[in-house]
């Protein structure tokens, strides 16, 4: 993300238009594959204008503009004054279909990313030591993908913490009894990981055992849920159901967060797994699965994998397999 835009424009028919900051064209060559059109831009000049000269070029100064979700506003509002003949809208119908569905080559990169994230949360969780805290932890799971030649991190939250899911800038220490909740991944070749571990330093609580379980269990109940052509909310509404039923609902109360997301060149991606959401699954599509309960001011407790809605029958993961244990959440 740069506050110079790099942008690409793909109309209906002919090459898409490609416009690059002068300085950055050499780099842009090297990484283009496909033929284009590339418009050079000087530090005075206007990106979007030169973009929108270059539609003129081919007769094209009207009709309507999809823009990228992501896109900063700023680019999005030059756009739209540098071209008033065109209507701009979002071209989430366009690029969330795309994107949604993975090759086989898209899907084996996605399981290398997974087995990556595995091979490092299991030395790492292997490695714990009492005192630790959630950056030493950190430390040693960027550490992991390093060696391995990669880019990634985690998130890393200890014993009552862990009870929020995104964690606290609290400073916390590993103590006996804890949980130790990792959730990151790893990039290959611009896709991505997303797993979540929680394991225990010492021995676990009867209840925390239970509640593992029924998370577990959850994630079983989605995976079978996630078939093709069922809506991408009773995926949700199967792994909470779980959950509600042992006791933990209703509702958010303490599975507070939808049940995942798409996953594939960013980490967050359409669509959704979240109550009432409409889509229909289509096979290649992949998901986190990643229920969790949180109990405020004792623990939390996420597992989580990608999984993919395969051709047939029940979802099938992208991870090497469900957590193990509390003990030895890798095995």
């Amino acid at each position: 993300m740069s506050e110079r835009l790099l942008g690409l424009v793909v109309p209906r028919t002919g090459d898409p238009i490609v416009v690059v900051p002068a300085f950055e064209e050499g780099r842009l060559r090297e990484k283009l594959h496909f033929p284009a059109d590339v418009r050079v831009w000087q530090e005075d000049q206007s990106p979007t204008k030169i973009a929108v000269a270059a539609l003129g070029e081919r007769g094209i100064r009207t009709g309507r503009v999809g823009v990228e979700e992501t896109a900063a506003f700023t680019f999005f509002d030059h756009l739209r004054a540098a071209g008033p003949g065109f209507e701009c809208v979002s071209a989430d119908g366009v690029t969330i279909g795309c994107r949604g569905k993975k090759s086989a080559h898209e899907l084996e990169l996605m399981r290398l990313a997974c087995e990556a994230t595995c091979d490092v949360f299991r030395a790492v969780h292997a490695s714990v030591k009492e005192g630790m805290s959630q950056e030493d932890i950190g430390r040693l799971v960027e550490g992991g993908f390093s060696k391995m030649g990669l880019r990634g991190g985690a998130l890393v939250l200890l014993g009552g913490s862990a009870a929020l899911p995104h964690g606290t800038i609290q400073p916390q220490k590993l103590k006996e009894g804890d949980v130790v909740l990792i959730d990151g991944g790893c990039t290959v070749e611009g896709y991505e990981s997303d797993v979540t571990r929680t394991g225990v330093f010492g021995k676990p609580s009867g209840k925390l055992a239970r509640v593992y379980e029924i998370v577990r269990k959850a994630q079983d109940a989605a995976l079978d849920a996630a078939r093709v052509g069922k809506l991408s909310g009773t995926v949700d509404d199967a792994a909470r159901k779980v959950i509600t039923d042992a006791g933990y609902g209703p509702d958010y109360k303490f599975f507070t967060h939808r049940l995942g997301h798409g996953i594939g060149l960013d980490g967050h991606e359409h669509p959704y797994l979240v109550r009432g959401s409409k889509t229909v699954l289509e096979p290649g599509m992949t998901f986190s699965n990643e229920p969790g309960i949180y109990v405020p001011g004792e623990f939390g407790l996420r597992c989580e994998d990608d999984m993919v809605i395969a051709a047939d029958g029940a979802a099938q993961l992208l991870t090497p397999g469900f957590a193990v244990s509390l003990e030895k959440p890798l095995g």
